[in-house]
């Protein structure tokens, strides 16, 4: 996986990541695939929250998901921050 994961939300499709890659950048994260990338971690879950990433397919049923509907919070400040290892 290319991406530092960041933060995680736990939702009733899955569980979503905020990740940093080794560019900098911020990706919105679902069955280790990126759905975007932003200059923020705060744009990224926004985007996700607002159902405005790629289109996000559900993992096991193949389904189209419209995220808006997850209760994701948009601001990554309201996520579950993943504890460093170090």
């Amino acid at each position: 996986m290319p991406w530092k994961l960041l933060y995680y939300w736990n939702t009733r499709v899955g569980t979503f990541y905020i990740g940093q890659s080794t560019d900098g950048r911020y990706h919105p994260i679902y069955n280790g695939e990126s759905y975007g990338s932003y200059a923020s971690p705060w744009q990224a879950s926004e985007e996700l929250a607002r159902n405005s990433t790629f289109s996000i397919h559900h993992g096991q049923t193949g389904h189209l998901l419209d995220t808006s509907t997850l209760g994701i919070p948009t601001h990554c400040s309201d996520w579950e921050r993943i504890k460093s290892a170090n």
